[in-house]
């Protein structure tokens, strides 16, 4: 997980947190005495129960962890006596690296744990300042001070969490295909409230809707397990083709199963009688076989009533690939994620009897003229349904 993904759930988890943009006040670039970074008044909540009192200074002692590495004992202090009224945060021991000149304009940001313990980090790039700003629904303009709460997290704030949760409960560096495209798809149907009924009554939406979840997901574990890695030089080329090639493999392998997952959760929904990866002729292995290898291997079975569906991401090239996967069903179905295929291609589909399903946002991708003989995925759904009825 990143520094930002660190604070942004952080601060979206703490009752009280804070934020500013580092100052050259506080960093001594202006040449004035005062030590450690200024806070404003209307900060206090975060470390004392009342705010401070003209006429005497206050203090609170307490460990801050910065950027999920370091601690440092450090004061929270309310200078009143004489003509100070102000409040400041101060000793970070020697060497500590976010007062200098070079973090002037970097975001501080503070979360208090308990009482006398907190967080800090401290953010340098425009693009993770943004971003922070963002996920916590704030502008810059709203620095300086306690984050706002916000009275309802997003639903992608809560997807966020959940993704950020999960990474956390993996004790190895990437889980299976189907446990990945499980809990991001649990992620996403718990974060945007999403019913069976709807999964039902639009699954076309809801499978794209799954995969962009577990495609986030699985960038998010990337980045997470990688970064450390790309941020040192690799010893040999061979080291860094070989990291490469680990890379793309994971992702190609995650986008092949990813489809099949996905399509098998709309399935069972859909309350459709289907099994997976049966054996046919020849050792092949349909993707999906409905409604069972038993009936498909019953001579007395209507052949009507059997039904193949394939699942390519792309199949431009592959679809030949299904045409005896199962002998006895005349019409393979192909459900891909292709947008747009050459006329040539579909007539010889056509020709073979290959016919496509293809999620109802991408028809429009097609000709004209062949739109009528492609299947969206509910009239996929709807179809096989009659023949099991």
């Amino acid at each position: 997980m990143s520094i930002l993904e660190k604070a942004i759930y952080a601060a979206q988890q703490s009752d009280i947190a804070f934020t500013k943009f580092i100052k050259p006040n506080d960093t001594g670039s202006t040449g004035a005495h005062q030590a450690g970074f200024h806070l404003h008044k209307d900060s206090w909540p975060l470390f004392f129960d009342t705010p401070g009192t003209k006429g005497s200074n206050k203090d609170l002692f307490a460990t801050i962890k910065w950027q999920d590495d370091f601690e440092t004992d450090s004061r929270f202090i309310y200078y009143g006596v004489g003509t100070r009224n102000e409040y400041r945060l101060t000793r970070f021991g020697r060497g500590f690296p976010y007062l200098t000149d070079d973090n002037v304009g970097d975001l501080l940001i503070l979360v208090k744990k308990a009482t006398d313990y907190f967080e800090g980090y401290v953010l340098s790039s425009d693009e993770d300042i943004e971003d922070f700003f963002a996920a916590l629904n704030i502008s810059s303009t709203e620095t300086n001070g306690i984050i706002p709460k916000q009275l309802e997290q997003s639903s992608e704030d809560k997807l966020l969490q959940c993704f950020i949760e999960y990474i956390k409960s993996l004790n190895i560096d990437f889980p299976p295909t189907l446990d990945l495209a499980t809990n991001a798809r649990n992620c996403y149907i718990n974060s945007f409230g999403i019913t069976t009924n709807q999964t039902k009554s639009n699954p076309d939406k809801e499978i794209l809707n799954w995969l962009g979840a577990e495609y986030e997901l699985f960038k998010t574990i990337e980045n997470d397990r990688y970064s450390e890695l790309i941020r040192k030089p690799f010893a040999s080329v061979e080291d860094l083709v070989k990291s490469a090639n680990t890379i793309l493999n994971r992702r190609k392998s995650r986008a092949g199963k990813s489809l099949e997952h996905h399509l098998e959760e709309i399935f069972k929904i859909s309350e459709l009688t289907f099994q997976t990866q049966v054996i046919t002729e020849n050792n092949k292995k349909p993707d999906f076989l409905f409604p069972n290898i038993e009936a498909y291997n019953d001579s007395k079975f209507d052949d009507k009533k059997l039904v193949l569906l394939a699942s390519k991401t792309t199949c431009k090239d592959r679809w030949r690939q299904i045409l005896n996967e199962a002998d006895r069903i005349k019409t393979k179905h192909l459900f891909t994620l292709q947008q747009g295929i050459s006329k040539n291609q579909l007539n010889e589909m056509n020709k073979y009897g290959v016919q496509l399903v293809v999620p109802k946002s991408y028809l429009n991708s097609f000709p004209q003229e062949f739109r009528g003989n492609i299947l969206t995925l509910e009239k996929f759904v709807g179809y096989v349904n009659t023949t099991q009825e």
